[in-house]
């Protein structure tokens, strides 16, 4: 349980366990997310981090004992970027933000840009490559006013560039105030406030 932060948690998990295919994955596990923290979730494939990030959100709501707090509503990035390959890169955003606010399509424009899209405005997605769809997924989060992002290997199908640009705006997040949760099998070069949860070992730092 981590006790470096003060005031009320964003998010708090307690003596969460999962049982999979007769398998435990994980067992008793307890965290709190402040403001101005980044917990990276590590652990080999099957350990068990995008259940634990499906349950965080608020996904999954049966077959795990425990409890998850959130006094805030996140953002949530799965492993598979929902980008309906009918709709163009602008109306995905449309679509996906629709439940936060109304936002212009100059804004959306901008968010698109930010992450190397621009000029795919207006194109149907199924014409993108796997690294672009990922791209579009990734400009929710130049829009998003969420405090909590919840996000399931982000980097995944982006190019260095984009992996250290990505970084650089959860930083950013964190820096001002924000919260970020993530897997990722890539090392972190943030110099936020970072925290790890490793599911193999039960360990918390």
């Amino acid at each position: 349980m981590s006790s470096s932060a003060a005031g009320a948690p964003l998010l708090a998990a307690q003596s969460l366990s999962l049982v999979r295919g007769g398998r435990e994955l994980f067992c008793e596990l307890s965290v709190e997310v402040h403001g101005g923290q980044l917990w990276q979730i590590e652990g080999s494939n099957g350990a068990g981090k995008t259940s634990l990030m499906r349950i965080l959100c608020g996904l999954s709501r049966y077959g795990f004992e425990g409890e998850v707090l959130r006094s805030v509503t996140p953002l949530y990035l799965g492993h598979q970027p929902a980008v309906k390959a009918l709709l163009s890169p602008r109306e995905n955003l449309q679509w996906h933000v629709s439940g936060e606010g109304l936002y212009s399509n100059e804004q959306i424009d901008t968010a698109l840009a930010r992450v190397g899209l621009c000029g795919y405005e207006d194109v149907p997605s199924h014409t993108l490559s796997a690294g672009q769809h990922r791209r579009v997924n990734l400009a929710r989060l130049f829009l998003s006013e969420a405090r909590l992002w919840l996000l399931d290997e982000p980097f995944t199908a982006i190019d260095k560039q984009g992996v250290d640009e990505t970084q650089a705006l959860l930083a950013s997040h964190v820096d001002g105030g924000g919260a970020v949760v993530m897997t990722s099998h890539q090392p972190l070069q943030v110099t936020c406030n970072v925290h790890t949860l490793n599911l193999v070992h039960g360990v918390v730092s």
